[in-house]
């Protein structure tokens, strides 16, 4: 991997930028280029909704004119070889051994055109991809195209937590190398979900379609039964989650409150008891509180109660939270996450971690300030 250094010097060098969606790309660019001077500028790149954005930038005493664009998730695909892509072409257990190929799809062609012309007169390449293994793997899937077209390019890495000014300045002052590890292991799952799920999708559908009558189906012909190696253990947790919910049988219960209310306000008592699942027995106590309602107090106790500040939300308790109190789905829980992310409220909601980094300036005032 190209990587000089970068420090020093007078001669203004050109710079790729390349983030993970168009909204990154904006924001990032408009971090950077405020209170540079000549300001920004945007251009059309061959996508239409993947812009360039141009502004001057000193990175380590290194004059820089930066051009930042973007893609959008993935730029490659995985799939076989031709003559194991159609169903019938071979064993379902062949695929486990058969070729397979990274490629840019057709929908994704105008982002790579954009990335080779861009990089051909490049001397280096900041990739700004999301902080996590899935990011790595794009990172290294655009650093391929852009290296076709220009293979002199140095290479680096911004790494960042969340689109806010010091955050942004401090990584790219600070650039790193790209992870190969973070993208291999990407590569590696990515082909295991391939292999298993078109193996077992192809195997079940042939050996079951005709098996049984299934009356959700209107054309055999085109009836496929798939299996995911993450789909199929989230349908057994449902189902088993569902059967749980069916078995379960609601039974009335009930419970003796107390309250004190006195000049200075009220004070509620708990019994320990808790619930009583017997109305009789219920009904039968309340009647003799009724009857004697003095009661005396044997003793005080006090003591100090600490309340913490809340813990930073790891991404699945923050889909649990708010599935349990707002009943959102996971989709609308991301989408919300990644607009605060994308505003400077959060650090990046995809990766599972519940600690802030030290970059991270926590003084709310500060987000409100800069927004």
């Amino acid at each position: 991997m190209a990587s000089g250094g970068n420090g020093g010097g007078g001669r203004v060098i050109r710079v790729l930028n390349v983030a993970e969606k168009p909204s990154v790309a904006k924001a990032v660019s408009g971090i950077l280029s405020r209170n540079q001077g000549g300001g920004m500028r945007v251009r059309d790149g061959r996508s239409r909704y993947n812009k360039i954005f141009e502004f001057n930038y000193t990175i380590r005493n290194q004059p820089c004119q930066m051009l930042f664009t973007s893609v959008t998730g993935h730029l490659m695909e995985l799939e076989f070889d031709d003559r194991f892509r159609k169903w019938h072409s071979c064993d379902p257990l062949h695929l486990y051994d058969a070729p397979v190929r990274k490629y840019v799809p057709q929908d994704k062609l105008d982002i790579k055109r954009t990335l080779e012309e861009e990089a051909r007169g490049c001397q280096w390449i900041i990739l700004w991809l999301d902080c996590d293994r899935e990011g790595e793997n794009i990172a290294f899937e655009v650093l391929e195209v852009c290296r076709q077209a220009n293979h002199n390019l140095n290479v680096w890495r911004a790494r960042f937590s969340a689109l806010i000014d010091r955050e942004i300045h401090q990584s790219v002052q600070t650039l790193v190398q790209p992870n190969q590890l973070f993208s291999d292991a990407v590569d590696v799952r990515q082909e295991i979900d391939l292999r298993i799920g078109a193996s077992f999708t192809r195997f079940q559908t042939m050996l079951l379609r005709d098996a049984f009558v299934l009356d959700f189906a209107t054309d055999d012909r085109n009836l496929v039964l798939s299996y995911g190696p993450c789909q199929f253990p989230t349908l057994g947790f449902v189902v088993e989650r569902y059967w749980e919910i069916q078995a379960h049988e609601p039974e009335e219960f009930w419970t003796i409150n107390c309250t004190h209310n006195f000049d200075e306000g009220s004070a509620t008592f708990n019994w320990m008891r808790g619930h009583l699942f017997d109305y009789t027995c219920a009904v039968t106590i309340y009647e003799m509180c009724i009857q004697e309602p003095t009661a005396t107090v044997s003793k005080v106790k006090q003591q100090e109660k600490l309340k913490y500040p809340p813990h930073p939300l790891s991404t699945i308790e923050l889909e649990k939270r708010a599935s349990r109190y707002f009943r959102m789905s996971s989709e609308q829980t991301m989408k919300v996450a990644e607009d605060l992310y994308q505003n400077g409220f959060i650090s990046y909601p995809r990766t599972e971690t519940d600690c802030f980094s030290e970059k991270t300036d926590l003084r709310v005032s500060n987000y409100f300030f800069h927004l």
